[in-house]
C-alpha cells in the first residue's frame, strides 16, 4: 500500500494527498456494498447513536490517512518504515497506562533500539525534509492514538447496535464511508478539486488503474487491520506491522532508486533490526 500510494504521488507527480484517499475511500464502500447487496457479507444497519460512537475515532483515521500520503511526498519509503518505528513507542507507552498492559524489559529495550534508529536515520539521511519529517511525526502520534482508541471504540460500539454486536466488514464501512464527507470538505476546503481538474493525468487510463488498485489494498488492510486488533491488542498490532519493515524498506531503495550513504544504510538496518528484535521480544 505505502509502495503503491509513493508511486501515484511520486511517478504521477500527483499533489493531492486528500483527493486521492478520497478516491481510495470511495472504492471501498463501493465494494463492501456491492458484497453486501449480493449476501456475501452482512454489515450492521447504521443508526445515528452508531455514528456518534464511532466519529471521533474516524476523525483519527482520516488525519492517519493525510498525514501518511505527505510524508510519502517528501521522505523515501525506507525511511518511512523506519520513522514508523516511533509509531510503536507511542503505541506500546499508551497500551501501558490505558489499557494496563505491562511490557517486559525485553520489549522496552527494543523500543529504545528504535528510538536510536529513527533518530540516527533523520541525521544521516542524504534527501532529510523537515517538512516530511513533521508530517511522518505527526502520523505516528495519530497511527498510535488510532489503534489505542479503536480497540476501545470497538467494545462500546456493540453496545450501539440493535444486534449488540459488530462485525469487522460492518466496521471497515463505518470508517471509510464516515471519511467521505470529512474528506470532500477538505478538498474545497484547500481548493484541491481545481488542482486536480487541471491534471492531465487524470485522463490516463493507467493512472486509474493504480489508484483503483490502492483503493482494494487498502480496503485488504483495513479488514485485516480490524480483525487483527479485534483478536489482539495494540501493541502486539505494531509489532505484527514492524517484520513487513526489511521487505518494503529494500522495495523501496530499489524501486525508487533512493541514494543513500553507508551511515544511513547502517542506520535502515539498524532500524530493522530493532523492529525484529521488538517482535521476538514480545512474542516471548
Amino acid at each position: 500500500m505505502i509502495l503503491l500510494n509513493k508511486v501515484v504521488l511520486s511517478s504521477y507527480g500527483f499533489d493531492a494527498g486528500v483527493s486521492l484517499m478520497l478516491f481510495q475511500n470511495l472504492v471501498a464502500v463501493i465494494i463492501i456494498l456491492m458484497l453486501s447487496a449480493f449476501g456475501v457479507v452482512t454489515t450492521e444497519k447504521l443508526t445515528w447513536r452508531l455514528v456518534r460512537v464511532w466519529i471521533p475515532v474516524n476523525m483519527i483515521f482520516i488525519g492517519m490517512l493525510i498525514t501518511g500520503m505527505y510524508s510519502l511526498k517528501y521522505i523515501n519509503v525506507a525511511m518511512v518504515t523506519i520513522l514508523k518505528n516511533v509509531t510503536n513507542i507511542l503505541t506500546a507507552i499508551g497500551d501501558t497506562y490505558i489499557f494496563r498492559r505491562h511490557q517486559n524489559a525485553k520489549v522496552w529495550a527494543a523500543l529504545f533500539l528504535m528510538i536510536i534508529s529513527a533518530v540516527c536515520g533523520g541525521i544521516t539521511d542524504l534527501s532529510f525534509n523537515a517538512t516530511g519529517y513533521t508530517w511522518q511525526a505527526l502520523n505516528c502520534i495519530l497511527t498510535a492514538s488510532y489503534s489505542l482508541t479503536l480497540r476501545r471504540v470497538m467494545d462500546v460500539a456493540k453496545q450501539a447496535t440493535r444486534s449488540g454486536s459488530l462485525n469487522e466488514v460492518s466496521m471497515v464501512l463505518l470508517n471509510n464511508l464516515l471519511s467521505l464527507p470529512f474528506a470532500i470538505f477538505l478538498i474545497i476546503l484547500f481548493n484541491e478539486w481545481e488542482y486536480v481538474y487541471s491534471l492531465d493525468m487524470i485522463r490516463l487510463p493507467m493512472f486509474w488503474v493504480v489508484a483503483t488498485a490502492s483503493g482494494f489494498l487498502g480496503l485488504g488492510i483495513s479488514f485485516t487491520s480490524m480483525w487483527f486488533l479485534h483478536q489482539t491488542g495494540p501493541t502486539t498490532f505494531s509489532l505484527v506491522g514492524s517484520l513487513n519493515k526489511i521487505p518494503l524498506s529494500v522495495a523501496g531503495i530499489l524501486v525508487f532508486r533512493v541514494p543513500i550513504s553507508l551511515p544511513n544504510l547502517s542506520s535502515i538496518l539498524f532500524g530493522l533490526f530493532a523492529g525484529v528484535f521488538f517482535a521476538k521480544a514480545k512474542m516471548s
